[in-house]
């Protein structure tokens, strides 16, 4: 069974097409300036690259052009687009309405609509994806919804709910989703695969490190709390998300700076966390060599970033009454190792001591970190939210023939 696996962005489109005979990825690639010019960036399993310039008008061309990639062509890894049993999209806001992940029906499609409000920058061009890709490839084609909403709604009220009047709990949904939910899900049954022992019986927290960052509390394989809330923006300092801010600062500016809701939300999501904080970059790999050199705002920025970090592991070790591992993942989770280092210092209270030598090769591999007597583990496990996507669209599809 070939599964074609999709990430779409208003002016992108990332794709993995993985044969679930072995969970081997066939091929994949990044569509790009959607809307604009467009071109296209397509690997095969044999490494070779194809990039080129390709007309994309709307996400129709786009996926026109990947099925042509394909399955055309002495580089194709299929010989009919036929071979592709079903489609899974990543879908970031599932609401309370769905608790995992879904066959893709008119009334689904019309739900990621009416949840537009709380995902803005998500759910309009998932939705456009996914319309396109029942026009390209049919009715007849299964597709998936994904939702990085549902593996934390399993939540308990007092974890979920914000301190607000109730009527706009009920009005408009105002409480925390949690993000980042396919990856949590992944690397925290990765782990319990990788030590032989059943994700029921375990504490786990997840950090999901990356330009959006989250934390999520996994207790017996079910999420309990995690950092990012009502929007991605809430939570750990990003790369240019604030995370957590006393709410009256944003009303505070605006009436100083005279500021709309928009620009508001500008500063808040594009304008802040480590760019915000250090005035240079929001990228790790920057703030890190500027660090070196003796920039203070990055070297502050970087520190707010790992001392936010501990907090939330030190809070949901008390919300879980103890954890038997942390995982580090995404980007700065599985490559950088100063990050890894810092936050994991001077834990020795909670039994967490890791291999300072071995954790300064470590880049993007599965590897237990944890010293001799550390009584916690410490693992990183890179992320793969490809197969996730891939799994659950093959479950579904064969539970519902």
């Amino acid at each position: 069974m070939k599964i074609l696996v999709i990430n779409a962005g208003s002016s992108s489109l990332k794709y993995q097409l993985v044969d679930m005979d072995g969970e081997k990825v066939l091929a994949k690639g990044l569509c790009e300036r959607i809307g604009t010019a467009g071109n296209i960036t397509h690997k095969i399993s044999g490494g070779k690259v194809i990039a080129k310039e390709v007309p994309f008008p709307t996400h129709v061309e786009a996926f026109e052009e990947l099925i042509r990639l394909l399955s055309e062509g002495e580089d194709r890894v299929i010989n009919d687009v036929k071979e592709i049993s079903a489609i899974g999209h990543r879908t970031v806001q599932g609401g309370e309405k769905y608790k995992s992940s879904v066959i893709i029906t008119e009334d689904v499609l019309e739900t990621i609509d009416e949840y537009a409000s709380l995902a803005p920058l998500h759910n309009p061009p998932e939705a456009t994806a996914i319309r396109a890709c029942q026009k390209v490839f049919g009715m007849d084609v299964p597709q998936v919804a994904v939702f990085d909403t549902a593996f934390h709604q399993t939540m308990p009220d007092y974890a979920y709910m914000y301190a607000l009047p109730y009527e706009y709990y009920t009005k408009y949904h105002i409480r925390r989703y949690g993000f980042h939910g396919t990856s949590h899900r992944y690397v925290s049954g990765r782990y319990a695969e990788l030590v032989g022992k059943d994700l029921s019986e375990l504490k786990v927290i997840s950090c999901h490190l990356g330009n959006g960052a989250s934390i999520a509390a996994i207790k017996y394989g079910k999420s309990i709390d995690t950092s990012m809330g009502f929007t991605p923006t809430d939570g750990l300092i990003m790369g240019t998300r604030c995370g957590n801010i006393d709410p009256s600062i944003v009303t505070f500016l605006q009436e100083k700076e005279g500021l709309s809701a928009k620009e508001m939300d500008e500063i808040l999501n594009k304008r802040s966390g480590s760019l915000g904080v250090s005035g240079y970059s929001g990228d790790q790999r920057d703030l890190e060599s500027s660090s070196a050199e003796g920039n203070q705002h990055a070297r502050l920025a970087l520190d707010i970033q790992k001392y936010q970090i501990k907090k939330y592991i030190g809070s949901y070790i008390a919300a879980m009454n103890g954890v038997d591992a942390i995982i580090f993942t995404g980007g700065i989770g599985e490559n950088d190792p100063e990050t890894r280092a810092a936050v994991c210092s001077d834990m020795d209270f909670f039994g967490i001591n890791i291999y300072e030598e071995l954790n300064s090769n470590v880049h993007g591999q599965e590897i237990n970190l944890s010293a001799r007597g550390s009584t916690v583990e410490v693992w990183v496990i890179p992320t793969n939210e490809e197969i996730m996507i891939a799994r659950d669209t093959k479950e579904l599809v064969l539970s519902s023939k």
